[in-house]
């Protein structure tokens, strides 16, 4: 029985990206899901200010949890997902409109448009960066030769060594704040994609992504910026 779920979700899945209403919706939803993780990581993270005590046991505490190697698992098939279909819309996007989004310009002052929608495709690349370069920081530190791992460091000791490393350092700060970017629209654009677009709603949803950017790209840029460019 577990077999038949199983296939015929997964059909579901295949025959929903393969459309485009599909993909949009599958897009949004995965978007709306990842931006979820970022609030629960951002505040998890944000606890390193409290005292090294509260990081470390919240680290223990998420690391003791059975279900991480689930919750891990899932996250990876959002980013897979979300990623695919990243590429696949620009692509579709592209061939629709071969001039592209840097040849927009603006009605009212003839000069390009600088908005976080024009850059959805570059900024989401260079977040992918940004994660690659922090899942070799923190959860694969023991491979990461760079950082030079050492075994005997605590959760808080590791994350603030990370955070003192001349490479990491500036990374983290740009990725954070190019990453804050990325949702200041990408957050408003998942509602669109779920078929969330209402006159009476859109503008507040709009306003709400633009706050949501800011917090995410400022809370995991002050980390960095503390402990590095700050000298603590």
């Amino acid at each position: 029985m577990n077999w038949v779920r199983q296939t015929l979700l997964r059909n579901w899945l295949v025959r929903a990206i393969s459309t485009t209403i599909g993909q949009k919706l599958v897009m949004g939803a995965t978007g709306l899901l990842l931006c979820g993780f970022l609030v629960a990581h951002l505040a998890g993270n944000l606890l390193i200010f409290q005292g090294t005590e509260h990081y470390n046991r919240y680290a223990k505490m998420l690391h003791e949890n059975e279900l991480l190697p689930v919750a891990e698992a899932g996250l990876l098939v959002l980013f897979v997902l979300h990623i695919l279909l990243s590429f696949t819309t620009a692509s579709a996007n592209t061939a629709a409109r071969p001039i592209g989004y840097y040849g927009k310009h603006s009605k009212l002052s003839g000069g390009t448009f600088v908005h976080a929608h024009n850059y959805m495709f570059l900024t989401g690349v260079l977040v992918l960066g940004f994660t690659l370069l922090h899942l070799s920081d923190m959860r694969f530190a023991h491979l990461n030769l760079r950082l030079k791992y050492d075994s005997t460091l605590d959760p808080a000791a590791h994350a603030l060594h990370v955070l003192h490393d001349p490479i990491s350092a500036p990374v983290y700060l740009l990725g954070s704040l190019v990453l804050g970017f990325h949702v200041s629209h990408g957050f408003q654009s998942a509602f669109k994609s779920l078929g969330l677009n209402h006159p009476k709603y859109t503008p507040f949803l709009s306003k709400l992504s633009i706050l949501f950017g800011i917090a995410i790209g400022l809370g995991f840029a002050s980390m960095p910026f503390w402990y590095y460019f700050a000298g603590h």
